[in-house]
Parts: C-alpha cells; sequence; structure tokens
C-alpha cells in the first residue's frame, strides 16, 4: 500500500511557508484562561514562549499582528470582566496592533476580523494560539473559504485534554490529530516559530 499523502499534496494545490514580512501574524485568544483558569493546558508556558518569539519577530519586523480576544461568560469561561479573560503577560496588544473580539470559536463568525485582514492587504496568515481542536480549527478552515492561506506553528498552538466515548484523548494525541487533519488540505504546517524568522 502506497505512503499516504495529504489532499494538498495529490492535488498540487499547497504552498510554501508563509514569512512574517509578508503575512499578518494571527494570535488567537492567547487569555489567561488557559494558563491559571478552569482549563489550564498542559505545557502552556513552552506555547506561549513560541508565540512570543514570533510575536516580538514580528515587531520587530514591523509585521502586520491581528489578536483575536474571546468574550467568554461573565463570571464563568474566559471571562470578559475578570482576569481570566486577560490577555496572558507578554503576550498583550501594543498600540497599533488590531484587536478582533469574537463570541464563538471561528474568528471570522461576526466579527470584523475579514475586513481587517482586507484593509492589511496579506493574503498569507501565521496562525498561533489556542486551543487547536476548537478555535484554531475552526478559524483555519473558515480562512480558506476567504481565500487566505494559513501557516500554522505546531509549538506555538496547544489544547486540552478531553473526554470520549472510549476514555480521554490526551491534549497531545488531540493536538497532533488536528494539526494533521488542518495539514491535509487546510494549512501549511512547521514545527516552530524559528522556521519563520
Amino acid at each position: 500500500m502506497p505512503k499516504p499523502k495529504t489532499l494538498f499534496q495529490l492535488t498540487g494545490r499547497g504552498y510554501a511557508p508563509a514569512t512574517l514580512g509578508k503575512a499578518t501574524l494571527v494570535i488567537i485568544d492567547a487569555q489567561e484562561e488557559y494558563r491559571s483558569g478552569i482549563v489550564p493546558l498542559p505545557n502552556i508556558d513552552a506555547t506561549c514562549e513560541e508565540i512570543a518569539v514570533l510575536l516580538a519577530a514580528a515587531r520587530n519586523q514591523g509585521s502586520a499582528v491581528l489578536h483575536v480576544h474571546h468574550l467568554g461568560i461573565p463570571g464563568g469561561f474566559l471571562d470578559p470582566q475578570g482576569s481570566r479573560g486577560h490577555y496572558i503577560a507578554g503576550l498583550e496588544p501594543i498600540n497599533g496592533e488590531i484587536v478582533v473580539e469574537k463570541r464563538l470559536p471561528n474568528a471570522f463568525a461576526g466579527t470584523d476580523l475579514h475586513e481587517h485582514l482586507q484593509q492589511i492587504g496579506h493574503l498569507d496568515l501565521i496562525v498561533c494560539g489556542f486551543m487547536t481542536h476548537s478555535s484554531i480549527s475552526t478559524t483555519v478552515r473558515a480562512a480558506k473559504d476567504y481565500g487566505y492561506r494559513c501557516t500554522l506553528v505546531d509549538t506555538a498552538c496547544a489544547t486540552r485534554d478531553i473526554p470520549s466515548a472510549s476514555g480521554v484523548i490526551t491534549a497531545s494525541e488531540l493536538h497532533r490529530i488536528e494539526m494533521a487533519a488542518l495539514a491535509d488540505n487546510f494549512a501549511t504546517l512547521v514545527s516552530h516559530s524559528r522556521e519563520l524568522i
């Protein structure tokens, strides 16, 4: 049996990873909920370090940076009025960087994300943040519908353990499978932030 290929490989529609100088860095839901809230993610500190590398490089190069911020439930998950909804220290927006607020996993749904990206003018997006199987996945899949080319940084995204009918699916397994699914037909995947700098 031949070695499996991605749909990108089979159709010839794949593309090279983006570079920061010619792409918009999109950081999704880099919020305290995932560090110290009700769903702390495994290895979050290492993931935040990878995001910080991308963010610093983008700022040094004068690249476009866009932050997606989830407005959650007052007093609950991603509380917009409490500390759990705040940005993780070191990953906060600075003056001049765009912030898009969302209420659904897909950052395009009910927001002005597409309009902001159109104004910036890049078709290439470098995407990182939380959670791989939820907001990252839904946003990257939607981005293809809008004609964007996404590059995902494996170590700059993370997720959590989830229950299933057959037992717990670990965060590492869920992340690996979701990244493989996205790399099949929705995004180019690189391992580390430094590959894009």
